[in-house]
């Protein structure tokens, strides 16, 4: 829940410097930021040396998959009002269950299957494609949850053999790598860009000189970053993946809240409607996963 808040954080800074900068160039200042952070959690969880894992290549697919998480929410976060962001971002525990089935070869019984099928149409509600207030930054955020749910599964996977400081130090590093690689490419297409969609605006702009007052917001990105990204690697490391992801919900209040004090945002009766059934259905499908998990601690004894 504390992982929440201070991701919320995050998504307030964005909003106030997106029309000044690139993404690309306030995630690299942001990871550059980060990346020392991380070695303090290394520290504070008391391992003095380097980090290191023995699993290489996951750390890799998930500091990717957190790459694509965050950036495309940041582009999506600039287009779309706040409550809607959130209703779509925070369905990932949906995707979660989905991906844990196909992934993992978890068994989900029929019940967990309406429960899915309800939240999706949540989803569907919130983003609304085909109608008049379609907005292709939702489809951005969706991106973002699909990518945030399969580095949720890798994350369990990792949890066995590297702490959650090696994982914030090593998808802050592969985030940083990649973003180093992309942001030239982005800022070169730019140049040459007519775009007028904010999200994709906000990914071709060229780059410029942070001002103090900015470089100070980047700054506190970095912080952000780093600490919500090892509280959220710690609460899926300490618990399983169904009971730490409901959690994720708390976000869709804050951000709701934050919406209208700061911008006057009143999220519409259809993400409403599209918020409540999706989580909803996550809780549901919480409901069934912990019930299913006594009947077979009960049939075991």
């Amino acid at each position: 829940m504390v992982a929440m808040f201070v991701s919320s954080l995050q998504n307030i800074a964005i909003r106030f410097i997106y029309e000044n900068y690139a993404v690309l160039e306030i995630v690299i200042i942001r990871s550059l930021i980060a990346l020392p952070c991380t070695l303090l959690f290394l520290r504070f969880e008391g391992n003095k040396t380097l980090p290191h894992t023995t699993r290489p290549l996951l750390q890799i697919w998930r500091g990717l998959l957190l790459f694509i998480a965050y950036t495309t929410y940041f582009m999506g976060l600039v287009a779309i009002p706040l409550a809607d962001a959130s209703a779509i971002r925070y369905s990932s525990p949906l995707f979660l269950t989905f991906f844990s089935v196909v992934i993992l070869g978890e068994m989900v019984g029929l019940r967990r299957w309406l429960g899915l099928a309800v939240g999706f149409v949540g989803v569907l509600l919130v983003v609304r494609p085909g109608s008049a207030y379609f907005n292709i930054g939702a489809i951005f955020v969706l991106v973002t949850t699909i990518s945030y749910a399969l580095s949720a599964i890798i994350t369990r996977r990792l949890k066995t053999t590297d702490s959650s400081a090696s994982m914030a130090y090593y998808s802050t590093l592969v985030y940083l790598v990649a973003a180093l690689i992309l942001g030239p490419l982005m800022a070169f297409i730019g140049g040459v860009s007519t775009q007028t969609q904010p999200s994709l605006v906000f990914l071709l702009r060229a780059w410029a000189m942070p001002t103090l007052a900015d470089f100070g917001v980047i700054t506190a990105l970095g912080l952000i970053w780093a600490t919500g990204t090892y509280l959220v690697a710690q609460a899926y490391s300490l618990a399983q993946a169904s009971i730490a992801a409901p959690f994720e919900y708390t976000a869709l209040p804050i951000n709701v809240l934050w919406g209208f004090l700061l911008w006057h945002e009143i999220p519409t009766i259809t993400t409403w409607l599209g918020a409540i059934l999706t989580i909803a259905s996550g809780m549901y499908i919480l409901y069934r996963d912990i019930l299913s998990k006594s009947t077979v601690l009960v049939t075991t004894d």
